[in-house]
């Protein structure tokens, strides 16, 4: 859709003129067709398609150039989101029109679940379509958490039929409690969840204090029994172990290693490096298939298995000064066939605000992380696409069959989207 402007009219009757084409070389035209045509489309901010309810459309070609006068320059802090057109959160920001594809025509973000005060809303959301409830846990360290080297964490479930029931008796925000689970003493500040694993909950843990990281199934029915799988590398503990995904088609599990134990003052100084580990549980064999990270934090497969990402989380340092020049960065990876070691790393995207912790796919291979603002999704080839954007830090989120839950600390959100997940339960 084109707006016509006086300038625009100009323009053309100057272009139409046989005299005109004569002066001009054919490369210094086709540049001015294209000056045209861009001028056409900065003119008008309104998009050429239809956009879900309360969305928002950010053209890139308007904000390509700012100038020096930009009263909104980011440099203090990477963590405060973008949001040229000062749109009240939560809402859809719209980059590419293919997002629509992930939306539907009538998608919205309604705050289901809410606990000011507490993160009782951080990461490891497991999603059971059979009981349809999705678990989580709470901040392990970091603000409002209250979780330290002398405080668990919590892991908590919310039902999402109570939430079916409660979103579909009003138009506005409703406020589901969720329910805390009372998990064995060898849980110890969960981070990272998938599954349903063989019908148990597969939780990563970063461990606390002395108390070691681990990788341990939870039953999801009370009393919520559990069984560690796995809490050291050949005798020496981890580091405070953060996601974890098994790859599609196996039981095999991989999962990362960061330092933000130390960082959040919850575990002693590490002693290994930052790495991502393959873990095969019918043997016992674990190994590295990836290093070379600052933060190694999220971890995510395609459903074929062939490629895996990763998120470095290196901005984030913790309790310490963040650091807007480490990355915070998507890498791809080419899953080696026979090895299952992880090849070929290369930049898959880079995130404008905060850091991409939690990731996911959708059935469509667009990615999806819990960045500084919201949710931000990629598509495929890696370009920004559209955000679930709610003005503060979201670090995961999970499809369920009511939508996309995503998780803001203290909120929980749910985007009624029509995108699918991809399949994480091993069977």
């Amino acid at each position: 859709m084109m707006t016509v402007t006086r300038d625009n009219i100009s323009a053309r009757k100057c272009v139409s003129s046989p005299a005109f084409y004569l002066a001009m070389g054919a490369s210094a035209l086709a540049a001015l067709i294209v000056a045209v045509a861009l001028a056409s489309t900065r003119a008008t901010g309104s998009p050429n398609f239809t956009l879900p309810p309360g969305a928002v459309y950010i053209n890139p070609l308007e904000y390509n150039v700012l100038g020096a006068d930009y009263a909104q320059w980011r440099t203090n802090d990477s963590f405060v989101g973008f949001n040229p057109t000062n749109t009240t959160p939560p809402f859809i920001q719209v980059f590419d029109s293919s997002f629509l594809d992930i939306t539907g025509p009538d998608a919205t973000i309604r705050l289901v679940s809410s606990h000011p005060g507490f993160a009782f809303a951080h990461e490891a959301p497991i999603y059971v379509p059979d009981l349809n409830v999705v678990f989580f846990s709470s901040n392990d360290g970091g603000s409002f958490g209250y979780s330290s080297w002398y405080n668990n964490s919590v892991v908590s479930m919310l039902n999402m039929t109570e939430v079916d029931i409660a979103i579909a008796s009003i138009t506005g925000n409703v406020n589901v409690p969720a329910q805390t689970l009372n998990l064995s003493d060898t849980v110890q500040m969960v981070n990272g969840g998938t599954g349903p694993y063989k019908g148990n909950l597969l939780f990563i843990t970063s461990g606390r204090a002395l108390l070691p990281p681990s990788i341990v199934l939870v039953n999801p029915n009370p009393p919520f029994n559990t069984t560690v799988l796995l809490d050291n590398f050949y005798g020496r503990q981890f580091s405070a172990l953060n996601d974890i995904k098994v790859l599609p088609g196996t039981d095999i599990m991989f999962f990362t290693d960061p330092t933000y134990g130390w960082l959040f003052d919850f575990r002693p100084e590490p002693m290994i490096p930052s790495q991502v580990y393959r873990f095969d549980p019918s043997t016992g064999q674990v190994r590295v298939v990836a290093d070379q990270f600052v933060h190694p934090n999220g971890i995510a497969f395609t459903p074929d298995g062939r490629t895996a990402f990763v998120t470095d989380t290196g901005a984030a340092n913790g309790l310490m000064a963040n650091n807007q020049t480490y990355p915070a960065t998507i890498y791809q990876y080419d899953v080696d066939p026979v090895t299952q070691s992880f090849t070929n790393r290369r930049v898959f995207a880079y995130s404008d605000t905060g850091i991409p912790d939690g990731i996911q796919l959708d059935t469509n291979g667009n990615v999806y992380s819990g960045c500084g603002d919201g949710t931000h999704v990629w598509s495929s080839q890696g370009t920004l696409i559209g955000k679930f954007f709610v003005n503060t830090t979201s670090a995961e989120m999970i499809f369920t069959k009511s939508g996309l839950l995503i998780f803001a600390e203290e909120s929980i959100y749910l985007a009624n989207i029509q995108a699918q997940g991809i399949d994480l339960e091993v069977y």
